[in-house]
């Protein structure tokens, strides 16, 4: 696999600094420091300006795509490395009602213009529409996603396949869109932004802003133990190469089957990529019944995957530094959680000792990482370990504010932040559902499969250097 050598124009990434426009660099997800020489700092100048940069670079901006620190820039006069017709789409179908067929009918239509459509028919209890531009695999009993994803990808003759869910609405710019990004060679993996529909009704206001589906606006390089940790194959535009090169989807697994397989295509050495300048839409859960479900059969689904991934499902990472002081502050002792805090900005300025306005930097760094672990924190209580929070705030005074505190504070951060078309009391109701029925699912696969992983943090120093 070669390197990103038909792309010379790059953005930064939201976290990229470089103190005072000196030779070091901190960026990337998670974040990392990177030490540059003269002419990478010329390098870097170009890349923050928006310029074309010289032959000879691809050392550096591979290294600093790889860590999520910059990301290819785009436009629609690049030269397209492949055409629509170089894509096969296969959609894996499981039709139950008059309203899927009518689905389906729409997503082929909208996929007009791709080399070949493949749908595949995984036992659907209802007839399939008359679909004169696929061709229809149907396979004899039902085996879920993973498997018709694999039946379709045995038929792929293209360099490129496009896997698209049923229930997803594109256009016909959608997979035109993400074709530019395959200028790099080792790209595995885009995909584009799943919005939620415009539908009527509390869950779908609520989903436009908190979808687990919906990645947000910032485009990511996509891996384990990342901002972006792993996008939904309701639509995933694929090298076929990379895709076969590990068998396929693992269709032992019914739910996560598409985070197991992007993160083994990460493994293999393929770069996978989130890019929202492309978007599709999804609808919302049709029901709170629905709702639960499926929160549910993703918490499950996070057991499974640790035993395939050990340490790549942890449900929080946070340095030890800022695990340490807000351990203090919630067992009631504030002022040692402030010595421990100091003591990290203290630690970090010796550490960056040689980089321009050190202890500035250090107090960035260190008080947006504490914060950044508190959300973080209050998050895992409220999800994977509501239980035990639970427990102890049936014998606990203090254990019961924590447990509010980690329930409301950033929940209404959120209400007050994204604004959806919900009141206050209503968004933090379907929020608690979510995290409580997500860590419902975390407890049961947890029990099923013998394995804790999906319950232990991942505690780290930062930030790692990347020289």
């Amino acid at each position: 696999m070669g390197s990103l050598t038909n792309h010379r124009r790059f953005v930064v990434d939201q976290s990229w600094r470089r103190p005072a426009a000196g030779t070091v660099v901190f960026a990337g997800s998670p974040i990392k420091m990177f030490r540059l020489s003269a002419t990478g700092k010329n390098i870097a100048r170009l890349i923050e300006g928006g310029e074309v940069l010289p032959t000879g670079q691809e050392i550096l901006t591979d290294r600093l795509l790889d860590a999520g620190a910059i990301h290819p820039d785009v436009s629609p006069d690049d030269e397209m490395p492949y055409q629509l017709t170089d894509i096969t789409v296969v959609i894996p179908t499981f039709v139950q009602s008059t309203h899927d067929v009518n689905q389906l009918s729409t997503l082929v239509v909208n996929c007009t213009g791709v080399g070949r459509i493949i749908v595949v028919d995984d036992a659907s209890p209802h007839s399939l529409p008359t679909l004169e531009d696929a061709t229809v695999i149907t396979l004899d009993t039902n085996a879920g996603p993973g498997m018709a994803r694999n039946a379709g990808l045995t038929h792929v003759t293209t360099p490129l396949v496009a896997f698209v869910d049923l229930d997803v609405t594109l256009n016909n710019d959608t997979l035109g869109g993400l074709l530019v990004y395959f200028a790099d060679e080792r790209l595995g993996i885009v995909a584009p932004r799943i919005a939620c529909d415009n539908t009527a009704g509390i869950i779908g206001d609520y989903e436009r802003v908190r979808s687990p589906l919906d990645l947000g606006v910032n485009q990511a390089r996509v891996a384990p133990g990342t901002r972006v940790s792993y996008v939904p194959s309701a639509l995933w535009l694929c090298r076929t190469e990379a895709i076969r090169a590990i068998n396929g989807f693992d269709a032992s697994i019914r739910v996560g089957e598409d985070v197991d397989a992007l993160w083994r295509i990460n493994a293999a050495g393929w770069r996978c990529r989130y890019q929202p300048n492309t978007t599709a839409r999804h609808p919302p859960r049709a029901s709170i019944h629905e709702f639960i479900s499926q929160r549910r059969a993703y918490g499950r689904s996070a057991a499974a995957l640790g035993t395939r991934h050990p340490g790549a499902i942890a449900p929080v990472r946070v340095s030890a530094y800022s695990a340490v002081m807000w351990a203090l502050i919630s067992c009631g002792f504030p002022l040692l959680g402030a010595l421990v805090g100091a003591y990290t900005v203290i630690a970090l300025a010796r550490k960056l000792r040689d980089v321009p306005n050190a202890t500035e930097e250090s107090l960035r760094l260190a008080g947006l990482g504490n914060l950044h672990s508190a959300r973080l924190l209050a998050s895992a209580v409220t999800r994977a370990w509501w239980p035990i929070a639970v427990l102890l705030a049936l014998v606990s005074r203090r254990a019961r504010k924590v447990l509010l505190c980690a329930a409301i504070v950033p929940a209404m951060y959120e209400w007050w932040s994204q604004r959806p078309a919900l009141d206050p009391l209503r968004y933090l109701a379907l929020r608690l559902i979510d995290d409580a029925s997500y860590g419902t699912g975390v407890w049961e696969g947890v029990i099923a499969h013998r394995s804790a992983d999906a319950l232990m943090p991942d505690v780290s120093s930062w930030p790692k250097s990347a020289q």
